[in-house]
């Protein structure tokens, strides 16, 4: 199973790196650009943050009073990529369940 999902996860990486090739150009640009078109555009603000192993940030924008949310990527040399977008953002904070709980 744990191979099965591994595969998985492999291919979907794939496609995605396949699938941002070609629309990259269109959809990056430097990062202080990308953050005044998302904040005078549609009013979001940076929500969260993180930091994958290749040195790229990851960061999601949301405007809490429309819903909208939108996450980006920025690599090393500054260039920020728009990778999802959306509606219907809602913020939650669920717990983790006491180890060696099932549920």
């Amino acid at each position: 199973m744990e191979k099965t999902l591994f595969a998985l996860s492999l291919g979907f990486v794939g496609l995605i790196l396949a699938t941002h090739a070609g629309w990259a150009a269109d959809q990056c640009a430097p990062r202080d650009k990308v953050v005044a078109a998302l904040a005078n555009g549609y009013g979001e603000a940076r929500s969260g943050i993180g930091l994958n192993g290749e040195a790229r940030v990851m960061e999601m924008f949301v405007n809490a009073t429309t819903g909208t949310w939108t996450i980006t990527v920025t690599l090393p040399d500054g260039t920020t990529c728009l990778i999802a977008t959306g509606e219907h953002f809602e913020a939650v904070t669920d717990t983790l369940p006491a180890k060696g709980d099932p549920a």
